[in-house]
């Protein structure tokens, strides 16, 4: 309790100095201690004094109380078609969750392609591919569907934690982390972070993110790295055990557990299919990606896949509709009042010998980097990716390539620690690495994956025409 408090002191230490500092010029007060209520609310998300919700919660209700916004301003972010969106896709991970069609793919793909440690890796990440973009919480896939899987594998291989962890543990767990933190970046809804990317990118710069767009400039840099990255770490720290005949008989063995696909399962196959289609083409459909994730959620409560009472029990939504409606209200309004402004042109200022190339390349590394501070991808975001897309295209950096190489960066640092993002503790409490050999893989592969993105991605995106 008492650690708890001397958080929640700190956080309002950094908060009132922060407001009582002498104001720059051009600054109004009531900018100014907005900011002051963001910057302590982001140092909330990070020490976690209170659960992130809640010190969201309070932070809406001191900037009302301080006059510093009015109430209809802090609440205008709940408005937002990215936070119902946000919300809707929680509640599709609660559908896959309860039917077990999650499970199911995962296996199914296990039984056809595990015969060897690679392509079993292989066989669960193409489960994954299939899960991510209507289940946005890679806490939940990596950490809910794929964790399981993986320790009962590694024990049937009698690699426990300690001195057994290198016959496939280490290497199987490592894999899969790492190879979902490059998945996440595939789809607009591979996390709830990619979300509120896209908020931020039009609200900062004016840069529009579709569904479809976001798979079109993505698919190909993210397919590559997670083809990549699992080999990559199968030449660095190598599994003893090369061959896993055994891997179907375990998988055969949990879909005869879960037996015949039942008619949930299979409604909510083809309403997610359905889905998928119409958020790829919102270009020809003109459909909101919004509407359509609601029009998804209706479908399944009128067939059945899904009950009232699984959408009023899907915590981790709403918990994340009142965080992120009032960071993005906040948000928006730092920089609708100019402070996003005023941070960007200090940065650019020190960073203005530089070519864009370079100074983009020198943001990315700044943004990897700073990660280290933070226990939250969220919160990261939510903190640092509007002001330095603004910095990047003042710099003169294409506005489309500037908005995916910083998105393109917050995926790969999901791995550099183990409180990185909400999965690594998970991960790295199965005691199968030390926090050496995780952090030094956390570091091994942002820097190969953002080496991907800034080479391959780059050309990728220009070729594709999008910048």
């Amino acid at each position: 309790m008492q650690s708890k408090s001397s958080r929640f002191l700190l956080t309002i230490l950094i908060g009132l100095v922060i407001w009582f500092m002498p104001m720059p010029a051009g600054i109004k007060p009531e900018a100014w201690h907005l900011l002051a209520i963001f910057v302590a609310t982001i140092a909330g998300c990070i020490l976690q004094p209170l659960p992130i919700g809640a010190m969201a919660f309070i932070a809406g209700t001191i900037t009302v109380l301080t006059n510093t916004l009015k109430i209809g301003q802090v609440l205008g972010g709940f408005g937002t078609a990215i936070i119902w969106l946000i919300v809707s896709a929680c509640v599709f991970a609660k559908a896959m969750g309860k039917t077990g069609l999650g499970e199911r793919i995962s296996y199914v793909l296990m039984k056809r392609f595990g015969t060897s440690t690679l392509k079993l890796v292989y066989a669960l990440l193409i489960g994954d591919m299939f899960i991510a973009p209507v289940m946005p919480s890679n806490t939940a896939r990596s950490g809910g569907i794929f964790y399981p899987i993986l320790i009962s594998l590694s024990k049937t291989y009698n690699s426990e934690p300690g001195p057994t962890a290198g016959r496939i543990g280490r290497y199987l767990l490592n894999a899969v982390f790492q190879g979902d933190n490059m998945i996440t970046g595939m789809y607009m809804t591979g996390m709830a972070a990619n979300v509120l990317m896209v908020g931020f990118a039009k609200e900062f710069a004016g840069v529009e993110i579709t569904w479809g767009g976001w798979l079109f400039a993505s698919f190909v840099p993210m397919f590559i790295a997670t083809l990549f990255i699992p080999y990559f770490i199968y030449l660095i720290d190598p599994p003893e055990i090369k061959k896993t005949p055994e891997a179907r008989d375990i998988a055969q063995a949990a879909l005869d557990k879960l037996g015949p696909m039942t008619s949930k399962e299979k409604w909510l196959l083809g309403i997610l299919a359905c889905a998928l289609i119409l958020w790829a083409t919102t270009s020809i459909t003109k459909l909101n990606a919004t509407t359509v994730a609601l029009a998804a959620i209706s479908a399944m409560l009128l067939t059945g896949a899904l009950e009232w009472k699984d959408v009023l029990e899907e915590k981790t939504g709403w918990n994340t509709m009142i965080w992120m409606g009032v960071l993005v209200g906040l948000a928006g309004f730092l920089n609708k009042m100019g402070i996003t402004t005023w941070i960007s042109k200090m940065i650019s200022a020190s960073l203005s010998g530089f070519s864009w190339p370079m100074a983009l390349f020198l943001l990315v590394v700044a943004n990897v980097a700073s990660h280290y501070l933070f226990a939250s991808i969220s919160s990261h975001v939510s903190a640092l990716y509007g002001p330095l897309l603004v910095v990047a295209i003042a710099l003169g950096a294409p506005p489309y390539l500037a908005a995916f190489m910083l998105i393109y960066s917050n995926e790969s640092m999901q791995g550099l620690t183990h409180y990185a993002v909400g999965q690594a503790p998970i991960y790295y409490g199965s005691n199968y690495f030390t926090q050496g050999e995780f952090w030094k893989s956390g570091l091994l592969v942002a820097i190969v994956s953002n080496a991907i993105f800034l080479t391959i991605g780059a050309a990728w995106m220009k070729v594709a025409g999008l910048w």
